[in-house]
């Protein structure tokens, strides 16, 4: 079996792969490894617990409250709120674990669970190896006042929502917006905080029932989002997915404007504004060289991770950079969040639209997105992929073709013996012909 952490927690099919019993094991496993590494020492331990509102997600809420108090924390359920909220709420109530139960855009079937350290952070992958390796292991159970007792905590909302109004900048008066909540998390908050902030906000998928959430709506179908703003004559239109960590947007004409595009917005913001460290923002290999092209042309400085915003944190940590992001709209300000918040995204950028009196067409015209194929190359050698003569040749060749108007990314899959070929180049038929001439190659020449 492979490792059953992946990159954003533990996820699978509810009440199959991931069951009431595993999170149970796994919360008690998780109170075990935090308080022998010292993460309760001298005090008793608190944890605040939440989730998106899939159906699932109330059996595996209680299975995690019960596994950790059944090992002596503390646990304040948060209820419904988005995966940001309870990073947030971790680190500003002094908690010493957080949950949340979500599986983002997944569709609704599906649920997962990610751990956050003191301070809404990720688990270190070292702890959750740890994790994984006791469970199910035999312990010596509190009993008595030693268990752990579980409360409702009220304020999560209050908190929160408050949060994400002194983050803004400026009000937004006079500037609609249509939110699609994605029938998930935020389907309360992100209206609120938007309203407070003086915004006219009409809402769309915003009325989850459990089974609703992702379902033809939020960051990965947009066309709903396209058609409210343009029928009711908005500003905007802001798309969130289920557990709100990511925000995708469309103008007033409905085009789409994607993460990178925000990501440039919000770079030259807070350039403009003194607010972006070394003058650098972090993005992926993934990014479109249009952003990359766009951010030099404005002498701010782009460095590049792998693909995944745990990689786009890390360098920002490393670096002491504020803003990064990836093309999937997931994206970071590392002032007010430890994580992407969707919310607090779609903030930024109607505090840029207010404060500008620019359209969002005109602002993300900052930068030009080159057209981008991707082909996934499946049933090959992956691990020969950097190393092939012939595929290096062919991948050098199209390099050169391409000059300083593409470029080509050969990205083996991290979980499938599959190889994606990307190509950018200043035209759609340039950059087709390319993707698939290199695909060809790929397919032959690493052939299983």
């Amino acid at each position: 079996m492979g490792r059953l952490f992946g990159t954003d927690g533990v996820r699978g099919l509810a009440n199959v792969d991931l069951t009431a019993e595993l999170a149970l094991d796994l919360s008690v496993a998780a109170a075990h490894v935090l308080g022998e590494a010292g993460a309760f020492e001298g005090h008793r331990p608190r944890a605040v617990v939440g989730r998106d509102p899939r159906a699932s997600g109330e059996f595996l809420e209680a299975a995690v409250v019960a596994g950790l108090a059944s090992a002596g924390v503390d646990v304040f359920r948060l209820g419904v709120l988005p995966t940001p909220a309870v990073a947030y709420l971790t680190g500003s109530t002094g908690a010493d674990l957080g949950v949340m139960l979500s599986a983002s855009h997944n569709p609704m079937p599906d649920n997962g669970i990610k751990f956050l350290a003191r301070g809404g952070i990720k688990l270190d992958d070292v702890i959750e190896d740890a994790i994984e390796a006791r469970m199910n292991e035999a312990w010596q159970r509190p009993t008595g006042a030693a268990v752990g007792r579980v409360l409702d905590d009220g304020q999560g909302f209050e908190t929160y929502v408050s949060h994400l109004v002194r983050s803004a900048p400026n009000r937004f008066d006079g500037v609609k917006v249509v939110i699609d909540c994605a029938n998930g998390a935020a389907s309360e908050t992100a209206p609120e905080a938007l309203r407070r902030l003086g915004a006219e906000v009409i809402t769309y998928a915003a009325a989850p029932d459990g089974l609703n959430i992702n379902l033809n709506c939020g960051s990965t179908h947009l066309e709903g989002l396209q058609r409210e703003v343009i029928g009711h004559r908005a500003d905007l239109g802001i798309a969130l997915d289920g557990d709100a960590d990511r925000c995708l947007a469309v103008d007033a004409n409905g085009e789409l404007v994607d993460g990178d595009q925000i990501l440039a917005i919000l770079a030259l913001a807070m350039r403009d504004s003194g607010r972006l460290s070394n003058d650098t923002v972090v993005a992926t290999v993934m990014s479109n060289l249009g952003f990359v092209q766009a951010m030099v042309r404005e002498q701010i400085a782009v460095e590049q991770t792998k693909v995944g915003d745990r990689y786009v944190l890390e360098a920002m940590k490393a670096g002491g950079h504020k803003l990064g992001g990836e093309q999937s709209g997931h994206v970071i300000l590392s002032d007010h969040a430890t994580t992407g918040d969707g919310t607090l995204t779609a903030v930024m950028l109607l505090a840029r639209i207010a404060q500008t009196g620019k359209a969002l067409s005109d602002l993300a015209g900052a930068m030009t997105r080159l057209p981008q194929v991707l082909v996934n190359v499946k049933n090959v050698d992956k691990s020969r992929a950097g190393t092939d003569q012939t595929v290096q040749t062919a991948v050098a060749e199209a390099t050169n073709r391409l000059g300083d108007t593409g470029r080509v990314l050969l990205r083996p899959s991290g979980t499938e013996p599959l190889v994606r070929v990307m190509v950018e180049a200043e035209s759609s038929d340039t950059a087709d012909e390319i993707a698939h001439s290199l695909a060809d190659v790929v397919a032959t020449s690493l052939k299983l």
